[in-house]
């Protein structure tokens, strides 16, 4: 009679070789989580003394543009907050985030409704406050992938602990996509409007408002039918939002 084939046993030395990759594995994970917390924390405190040079949204238009076969254009001029017009900051408010002041980086209502209406629609719709699209817009590429979204959400409560609302309105008045490279309502302004960011006038900085979502294929001074409407609405809720208190 043949005897059974005996099943195998595992040698020692494989199962401490298995056990030795998985700690260097876990060891690694750990040492880029904490590179990441490490470096995050620091650039957000950093950016909270520090004006942002330049933002991957601005790289990227700067080589669109030149694959057009033009040349590179960054147009921008910071302007700290006590030169941008009042009616600017309260048309961001109005267009962008009406609850901005009073919440802490995330308006859950406004996300409700922006999942209501996609699941409806094609056309996307977005719920982010001006704090989202300020930490996107700093420290993050443009897209949209969960991963992405997850970063975007980290940032959005470091720039909300360290840096405050006046600090949040600054820099995303500052470094927001205005145009076909044109950045932060100061170069808008003054390709627009011919004049600096302090001087705009309320229907001036609601022109400019309208066109934040979508400011390549929008004009401030060109508008729509549509952008007039949205120009208008933007105008009736700053009237109704009451002092600014930053």
């Amino acid at each position: 009679m043949a005897k059974k084939a005996q099943p195998r046993k595992k040698s020692k030395t494989t199962g401490i070789h298995r056990n030795g990759i998985l700690k260097l594995v876990l060891r690694v994970v750990k040492l880029v989580f904490i590179l990441f917390v490490g470096s995050s924390l620091f650039f957000v405190i950093l950016y909270r003394f520090v004006n942002p040079p330049v933002t991957w949204l601005m790289i990227q238009r700067g080589f669109e543009r030149k694959g057009r076969g033009l040349e590179w254009k960054i147009d921008k001029k910071w302007v700290d907050f006590d030169q941008i017009a009042d009616p600017m900051k309260r048309a961001a408010v109005a267009a962008e985030d009406q609850t901005f002041l009073e919440n802490h980086g995330f308006d859950f209502h406004a996300i409700e409704k922006a999942i209501e209406k996609n699941s409806k629609s094609k056309k996307l719709i977005g719920g982010s406050t001006i704090t989202q699209q300020t930490a996107k817009n700093v420290f993050l590429w443009p897209g949209r992938s969960f991963v992405r979204k997850g970063l975007e959400a980290w940032f959005t409560v470091l720039i909300e602990a360290f840096w405050g609302k006046k600090r949040i309105m600054e820099v995303y008045l500052n470094v927001i996509e205005m145009g076909d490279g044109i950045y932060g309502v100061d170069a808008a302004s003054q390709s627009y409007f011919h004049k600096p960011a302090s001087q705009l006038t309320k229907r001036q900085a609601a022109a400019i408002a309208v066109i934040f979502p979508s400011p390549l294929r929008w004009s401030a001074t060109n508008p729509t039918r549509y952008l007039k409407h949205r120009q208008y609405l933007i105008l009736k809720n700053m009237r109704r939002l009451g002092p600014l208190e930053f």
